[in-house]
């Protein structure tokens, strides 16, 4: 198996020839594949709209019709857009949430049952496709969706109108509005239950997010990104700046229940002795003041009298690392990613010296580079499946920390992750738990995967006896002094090989930090996953 981006025609013509496939997938089609790959080559596009539908943006106009079942097509190129054959169709109850989300989440998890149906029905010779000038079907045409169709009226729209709007358009294009005299799109929206004021008034701003009223309440944008620059997507305080002098900080606690209806980020409740702490950052990256707080929030917690700590991540992703963006936004980004780096292995350090409890890490959702290692910090580590991790750092030029050099290897062993961490390939939930980077797969189902998780975690709890034991020969190792020296080394090594990635303005880190963020097109298929086979 091999992956092409579609960069131009003759590039894409170029690879299928060179790998010759036996079918092409198009998983995230932007532009028409030529002519000469789909007559040759069976190819088959994954449309993320239910049997019939046709166009770009179907999830976007599905979020705004309000649509209460959406689904994903696998359909054949005939060289018209999403017109050929249908091989395989289903469809999924749609929840509420921004149209990334559900990309990721539903409409990941049906397509990779619907691929699966696909091979199936390619190897069945009495399989025939669905013809859809044939048969009438519930979807239709439509087209591109613009901003004027986006567009808020804040004097009429009410808020759960307006978080439509914005859900119909996170993470790309965006909403365009203009806030304080500042054009910008608008991304990350969340309903407050509390705070009122006039319509289009910033009430208050909370760790990078602000609070606008609405006709009838009130809401939290959390991104924003300039409109007429090559901006990138930043917290909403960094791109209103001096805009904001004299908008009160409305605080929360370190963390709050997850059901509270506002702005929040960290979250915790505690069921059965078991304490699941959440942190819900934006994309899964973690600036340096956010892992400041999750520190605290986990060394408070671990000391409440629970017996397992676990880490649930974000409802979008577990955890990316650092947060590039805002490095590269920064104006000594040298400075602000090292320091970065720094608080971002504290986390780290805090789990893994922590004797008070047990602690899990729940990989329901993707994680990458320093999120993956920052998993790996915790006792005991479950993912379900559907879910993809990337443990590495090579393709953004970096060697890595937060102790990755300790906690990879005492898993997978000095081979295995030497290879996971050069070869730079993805790793599903199946394959992690095979070679030891998990300790347990749940089903991919989040409502199952709850409960399985809770029944794993009360497992860990259920022979009092044993539980204690456990801790006693964890506070053993961790108490010891080798183990604080040990860990420290490596720390310092990493360090010590990250330096020059960051205070080198020509280092590789700094040069594809910059294409990484400002969603550079590549000129072509990276070679680790051009015609190589994933983990």
């Amino acid at each position: 198996m091999g992956v092409s981006f579609a960069i131009n025609d003759a590039q894409l013509i170029e690879e299928a020839a060179e790998f010759n496939p036996d079918l092409i997938l198009s998983p995230f089609l932007k532009k028409r594949i030529p002519q000469s790959i789909w007559k040759t080559i069976p190819t088959f596009i994954i449309h993320p709209g239910i049997a019939g539908d046709r166009g770009a943006h179907a999830l976007d106009w599905a979020i705004m019709k309000k649509e209460k079942t959406w689904g994903v097509t696998i359909l054949r190129a005939n060289g018209e857009y999403d017109a050929g054959d249908i091989y395989a169709h289903g469809t999924f109850t749609m929840q509420s949430g921004a149209k990334a989300s559900i990309y990721r989440n539903q409409v990941g998890t049906l397509a990779s049952a619907l691929v699966s149906e696909l091979l199936e029905s390619l190897n069945d010779p009495i399989f025939s496709p669905m013809s859809q000038h044939e048969h009438s079907l519930p979807g239709s045409a439509h087209l591109v969706m613009t901003q004027q169709e986006r567009r808020i009226d804040w004097e009429q729209d009410g808020t759960d109108e307006i978080i439509k709007k914005i859900h119909s358009g996170d993470s790309h294009p965006g909403v365009a509005d203009t806030i304080l005299d500042l054009e910008c799109f608008l991304y990350g929206v969340h309903k407050e239950a509390i705070l009122r004021g006039g319509i289009k008034e910033v009430l208050a701003k909370r760790e990078g997010a602000i609070c606008i009223g609405t006709r009838d309440g009130a809401l939290w944008i959390s991104h924003l990104k300039e409109r007429h620059t090559p901006g990138i997507k930043l917290p909403a305080t960094y791109v209103l700046k001096d805009r904001l002098k004299g908008v009160r900080e409305e605080r929360l606690p370190l963390f709050v229940e997850p059901g509270r209806e506002t702005f929040k980020e960290i979250t915790y409740f505690v069921r059965d002795e078991i304490g699941y702490l959440g942190f819900d950052f934006h994309n899964g990256a973690m600036g340096a003041h956010q892992c400041v707080r999750l520190k605290y929030a986990f060394d408070h917690l671990k000391q409440t009298g629970i017996k397992v700590l676990v880490l649930m991540g974000g409802s979008d992703f577990f955890s990316n690392g650092i947060h590039l963006n805002i490095m590269e936004d920064s104006k000594k980004p040298d400075e602000d990613g090292w320091s970065n780096i720094h608080s971002m292995n504290e986390v780290v350090k805090s789990i893994l010296m922590c004797d008070e409890v047990v602690t899990v890490s729940s990989l329901h959702r993707n994680a990458g580079a320093g999120g993956v290692f920052l998993a790996l910090a915790a006792d005991h580590v479950i993912t379900r499946e559907g879910v993809v991790l990337n443990p590495h750092y090579q393709t953004l030029g970096l060697h890595g920390s937060e102790y990755w050099t300790f906690t990879l290897p005492r898993r997978v062993g000095a081979e295995k992750a030497y290879a996971l961490t050069t070869e730079c390939l993805p790793v599903s939930a199946a394959k992690a738990v095979q070679i030891g980077l998990a300790d347990a797969l749940m089903p991919e189902d989040d409502a199952n995967y709850f409960e399985e998780l809770h029944r794993y975690c009360m497992g860990l709890v259920a022979d009092e006896d044993r539980y204690y034991e456990l801790i006693e020969a964890k506070r053993g190792k961790i108490n010891d002094p080798s183990f604080a020296q040990e860990i420290q080394q490596h720390r310092e090594k990493e360090l010590e090989e990250m330096y020059p990635s960051f205070y080198d303005p020509n280092s590789d880190f700094n040069r594809l930090r910059k294409a990484f963020v400002y969603k550079l097109c590549p000129i072509q298929t990276p070679h680790y996953i051009k015609g190589e086979r994933y983990a």
